[in-house]
């Protein structure tokens, strides 16, 4: 007989590069942890679960409103590591009243999840992690913004190594969340902005020390950061350049640089600048973000199951847990001394 505590966590996309890591993930964390491995392709399923063990593959269908899963099926979370536009997913986690949790939608593209939590919001715990590897810049931001009195500006520049391994899925998820954003979304000096694309672009110096050129993203992250420090100014910028690690003849790593300015708590004034380099890659990362949002949703870790209702990654993952598990995974971070004065905190044009 299933129980809720032994029914597996059903993984929808769980072939895809990133769904695939995340099983792998997963496994390692909570070995005894059950999970369902949900695509189309049923032979890689099978195969991906007599890989990590305990583990079943299950045939879905994201066309129905019932996945195509059978009717006495249970689960005990449905995780959504692909990009689809039905909410299907979401429904079914609904009906069931089981913790959900998505990772492929563009800021602008999350009003119909939001809407159906609005109207259903005590159904069960949903989490939007659709920010950029799942939270795994964001959450090491507002663990450095804690060392401020008051943040005035936060920047994020991800650097993708044309080298990294990612699958095509992955690959297309950017590319739509670039095309399809109206313009990109930035707090600029406490207003809202979707600005062009003279704004949009900015030059960022990458850990080998030379300037690449980034172009800003309308992801999650930006309005989470802005939400929760109270940033007068929030951006977050995408570009593509060779890795300082594979510079050093090592392996194609995936760079994170955040930039914040604003008052310490010791009153000085001025920049700090935090380089994160992971050597998963941001599938990796991507990876780590969405268990650490399972195992956090399950009450695995970190305190009790959510209870029902809407949640970023960062309003239920203690930073400070992300950014150790961020390490134990190979991530490597360092933050560089702080620049005081009044010019070096002063806010981008």
């Amino acid at each position: 007989m299933t129980t809720k505590a032994t029914a597996p966590v059903l993984i929808l996309g769980g072939t895809g590069t990133v769904g695939t890591r995340t099983a792998q993930t997963l496994r390692q964390l909570h070995p005894d942890l059950p999970i369902a491995i949900g695509a189309r392709d049923q032979d890689r399923c099978r195969a991906l679960a007599a890989e990590i063990g305990n583990a079943h593959a299950t045939p879905v269908n994201l066309g129905r409103a019932d996945l195509g899963l059978a009717r006495d099926a249970s689960y005990r979370a449905v995780v959504a590591v692909l990009k689809e536009n039905t909410l299907n997913p979401l429904r079914y986690a609904q009906s069931k009243g089981l913790p959900y949790l998505s990772m492929a939608d563009g800021a602008f593209e999350i009003g119909p999840a939001v809407a159906r939590h609005v109207h259903r919001p005590a159904s069960a715990p949903m989490m939007l992690a659709s920010h950029w590897a799942v939270g795994m810049a964001t959450m090491p931001a507002l663990h450095f913004a804690g060392e401020f009195r008051a943040v005035h500006t936060i920047e994020i520049a991800v650097l993708m190594d044309p080298e990294e391994a990612i699958g095509p899925m992955a690959t297309q998820d950017v590319e739509q969340l670039m095309q399809n954003s109206p313009r990109p979304l930035l707090l600029d000096d406490g207003t809202w902005r979707w600005v062009g694309e003279q704004v949009a672009t900015r030059r960022v110096e990458n850990m080998a020390g030379e300037e690449v050129e980034t172009h800003a993203m309308t992801v999650l992250d930006t309005v989470s950061l802005a939400a929760a420090t109270e940033a007068r100014s929030v951006r977050m910028d995408f570009g593509v350049a060779q890795s300082a690690s594979r510079r050093r003849g090592g392996v194609p790593s995936h760079e994170m640089i955040i930039e914040i300015e604003g008052e310490r708590k010791d009153g000085k004034v001025g920049r700090l600048r935090v380089d994160i380099e992971s050597p998963q890659g941001v599938t990796g990362l991507s990876a780590l973000g969405v268990s650490l949002g399972v195992e956090r949703l399950l009450g695995l870790a970190g305190g009790a199951p959510a209870a029902p209702g809407l949640h970023f990654p960062e309003t239920l993952i203690d930073p400070v847990y992300a950014l150790a598990r961020l390490e134990e995974f190979g991530g490597r971070v360092r933050p560089a001394p702080f620049a005081t004065g009044a010019g070096a905190a002063a806010s981008p044009d």
